[in-house]
């Protein structure tokens, strides 16, 4: 679902611009009262669209667009102002905004913008089709996955003196904001926690998520003979633990079939008890398109299910298939 943060001090301008967007179009719209606030709903994923008033305060609109540019935060911009200066919309293009709209708006000038500016969701700039894999390459993909995450899955299971469920690797290409589609499995009602760690080796890329149901959670403070309360710190040393091993162990058997090494970033926490969307948005990647390797680890006996998805940039690819090619060579 596309994303629409509208930023106006007014209440009534803000109830105004959202009655305008289309009625057809399929939107969360989310609302700030300032630049600051929009800045902070950015930074969680709230707003792949802002509409944004100039004067405000505590951040007035100019200030903000210097942020989102200083910051790097992914979003279109169109400002709604009524400040109507030549001068003011040289600036605001000059800062990034892709349009600028006169108070008070009208939803049909609304349309028109956001058509000519291929905002609207029917339109988008990244409906390019995605040339599937070659399915050689999926199945290398898929046969080193497989060798890495039995070494991630030995190290689990010693660790936890627990039998691991070891699934079939999904490999896929997609486009990043496919990302929710590979979690079907997990019902919309559930709520998760997860940690994100980058990594980054010779021409590879990319990012690893580490997703732990909350219904997980009390078998897995059984399995370690935790008694009492478990509080949300010692959950989160849990899920950390848990993905220091499977993230570590993954990356740690691929690189080495590729014949590279990864450096490893700190790792992240994405958030806890969430719902699966808010999680996604909070880890929106920056790239476009991304190799995502899904794994489902479940745990013989008990209720346990943890996600590891290993996201890799489209441009990685380019290195990752010449490995892979010269594996193919050799068979």
């Amino acid at each position: 679902m596309y994303s629409v943060l509208i930023c106006d001090d007014s209440l009534v301008a803000r109830k105004q611009v959202a009655k305008c967007l289309p009625q057809d179009w399929d939107v969360a719209i989310h609302f700030a009262k300032d630049g600051q606030e929009a800045i902070d709903a950015l930074k969680e994923g709230k707003g792949q669209l802002l509409l944004l008033d100039l004067n405000m305060p505590v951040m007035d609109g100019y200030q903000t667009l210097q942020a989102i540019q200083k910051q790097g935060l992914k979003t279109k911009v169109v400002v709604i102002s009524g400040d109507v200066q030549p001068e003011a919309h040289d600036r605001v293009k000059a800062l990034g905004a892709v349009a600028f709209i006169r108070k008070p708006v009208s939803a049909a000038e609304l349309h028109d913008v956001l058509k000519s500016n291929r905002l609207l969701a029917a339109e988008p700039e990244e409906s390019a089709e995605v040339a599937p894999l070659d399915p050689d390459i999926r199945d290398c993909y898929q046969e080193i996955t497989n060798i890495a995450m039995g070494r991630a899955g030995d190290h689990l299971a010693r660790t936890l003196n627990v039998f691991v469920h070891l699934p079939i690797p999904n490999v896929n290409l997609i486009e990043v904001t496919e990302l929710h589609m590979l979690l079907s499995d997990i019902e919309t009602h559930e709520r998760v926690s997860a940690v994100c760690q980058g990594f980054v080796g010779p021409g590879v890329q990319g990012e690893a998520l580490c997703i732990l149901s909350d219904s997980s959670l009390g078998d897995v403070a059984r399995i370690l003979n935790i008694s009492g309360e478990v509080d949300d710190q010692k959950q989160l040393e849990l899920l950390m633990d848990a993905a220091s091993i499977l993230i570590g162990t993954c990356l740690s058997g691929i690189a080495e079939q590729l014949d590279i090494s990864f450096a490893q970033g700190q790792p992240v926490v994405l958030g806890q008890h969430r719902n699966i969307s808010d999680i996604i948005h909070t880890g929106k990647l920056k790239w476009r398109r991304t190799l995502a390797i899904e794994i489902s680890y479940g745990l013989e006996g008990y209720n346990v299910v943890c996600e590891l998805i290993l996201l890799f940039t489209e441009s990685s690819m380019e290195v990752m298939n010449y490995k892979l090619a010269h594996l193919l060579e050799d068979f």
